[in-house]
């Protein structure tokens, strides 16, 4: 495991190259800040948490794998 740690200026640079990864990011953040106000309980504020992790996940590997495919091409 990576033990780096990126600076704030690197991280933008890596969001802005990768723009659902920074979509994806954005909506947790939406998500943690109850930007629409819609989450009053613990319950659903856990469950759309665990959601946005879910989309976030995926959406990295798929970048993940879109990589690996043109590293090896």
């Amino acid at each position: 495991m990576t033990t780096r740690t990126l600076s704030d200026q690197e991280i933008l640079e890596k969001l802005n190259s990768h723009p659902a990864l920074r979509e994806r990011i954005s909506h947790l953040l939406l998500a943690v800040e109850d930007e629409t106000g819609d989450l009053k309980e613990a319950d659903a504020a856990e469950m759309r948490i665990i959601d946005e992790m879910r989309q976030l996940g995926h959406e990295s590997l798929t970048v993940w794998a879109q990589r690996q495919v043109i590293k090896t091409t």
